[in-house]
């Protein structure tokens, strides 16, 4: 249990200066936009990048992986399913599919994986499948949709090399496969550009709570209700499913799945909303209450299966 207070404990900190700083107007008017900008072109690209550059990608062909991958799928789909039926348009239903199934693997799913889990290695798959996998392809979306791009098929190909968060990935991922050793003074200063990345994230969504109403009482309520209880019952449920009765994994096994697929959105969605200036009211609720609820959901699954 210390794991998943610990975690939470940490953001809740970070996310609580940066609405003190809100309050206080200490950044200016524009102090929220500033940091989510820093994050998404600069801190975050640079932060991908060490940590796949990193990574032993013979993790990414493992079973529990693939529980992962599958899991996010089916509530991601259910969440497209929905929003086409509602004509929730493509962007708005885009960020709602990340809040439905995108996992907060890196700044909370690291010390629960430590603490609850006993290895801060079992994030490796899911970081790097939301990574490499996930990320590029809603950026692309988000790209293709938000901004009205029109012009040579070829031209909207290459989408996922003119996006930061894309380009960072998809490089740490090459160095790593390709075992090249980056010089010290390369990856040093980059390393310390990226440590800004989640602080820069949650103060930029602390800063944004300044003045929002209580959620679940806007007119993205029931898009927001939707994402939550996919992310925070429906995904653990059938992750337990799936790696129980189809992949037969038990024990440790069985928990790592449960956990992972438990964690609430991921704060950076809300970096991806406001770049792209859509759904930024249902993915600051949904990491909200996601955030929330995934404390008793993690509790009770820790004690049924740990």
């Amino acid at each position: 249990m210390q794991g998943v207070l610990s975690g939470f404990a940490v953001i809740a900190v970070v996310i609580g200066v940066g609405y003190v700083l809100g309050r206080r107007g200490r950044l200016g008017t524009q102090g929220s936009e500033v940091l989510t900008t820093l994050a998404f072109h600069v801190a975050s690209p640079a932060l991908l990048f060490t940590t796949l550059a990193r990574a032993d990608l013979s993790v990414v062909f493992s079973g529990r992986l693939l529980v992962t991958a599958l899991s996010t799928a089916a509530v991601a789909g259910v969440f497209v399913a929905v929003g086409a039926v509602r004509r929730w348009g493509v962007g708005r239903t885009t960020i709602g599919a990340l809040c439905a199934g995108y996992v907060n693997s890196g700044n909370l799913g690291i010390p629960i994986a430590v603490y609850v889990l006993g290895d801060a290695s079992l994030m490796a798959p899911v970081l790097l499948f939301q990574l490499v996998g996930v990320t590029p392809v809603a950026l692309t979306i988000l790209d293709l949709t938000t901004t009205g791009e029109k012009g040579p098929l070829w031209r909207r190909l290459l989408t996922p090399l003119r996006n930061p968060v894309a380009v960072g990935s998809l490089a740490g991922v090459v160095v790593s496969a390709t075992g090249v050793e980056v010089p010290g003074p390369v990856m040093d200063p980059v390393t310390l550009i990226g440590n800004m990345a989640v602080p820069a994230v949650l103060l930029a969504f602390g800063i944004s709570l300044r003045g929002s109403t209580l959620p679940l009482r806007g007119g993205e309520r029931g898009a927001v209700l939707l994402a939550v209880a996919l992310k925070s019952f429906v995904q653990p449920a059938v992750a337990w499913a799936l790696a129980a009765g189809v992949f037969g994994l038990r024990g440790a096994q069985l928990l790592d799945v449960v956990v992972t697929s438990a964690l609430p959105a991921a704060q950076n969605l809300f970096t991806y909303a406001s770049r792209y200036r859509v759904g930024e009211t249902l993915a600051r609720e949904a990491i909200l209450v996601s955030t929330v609820l995934s404390v008793p959901v993690l509790v009770v699954v820790a004690a049924l299966l740990g």
